[in-house]
């Protein structure tokens, strides 16, 4: 199950279990869609794969077991583990190789 982060690794903004704009990859790396399209380029900065948009968990249990009350977002925050003066170059190296190609 998706941890669901509580913020942008990258500028450290909220990013709520219900927000719109929170995008991951492929090992739940979060980033607000701002950095994610702007700064990283569709680069996440530690695997060099894509970003999706996360899905949002319903907050009611529409079938037993299910939902927020039952399995709440992450409240660690994540911050970003690289250098960000040297993610221009990692950034540049993949972005014109779409993510399925990776």
């Amino acid at each position: 199950m998706l941890q669901l982060r509580p913020n942008c690794e990258y500028c450290d903004i909220d990013l709520p279990a219900h927000a719109p704009d929170a995008m991951i990859c492929t090992y739940e790396c979060t980033f607000c869609a701002d950095c994610a399209q702007n700064i990283l380029r569709n680069v996440c900065p530690n695997c060099g794969g894509g970003f999706e948009r996360r899905p949002i968990r319903p907050k009611t249990a529409h079938r037993p077991g299910v939902g927020l009350a039952h399995a709440p977002a992450s409240d660690k925050r994540v911050r970003l583990k690289h250098d960000r003066r040297a993610l221009g170059d990692f950034v540049e190296k993949l972005r014109h190789i779409p993510p399925r190609e990776r």
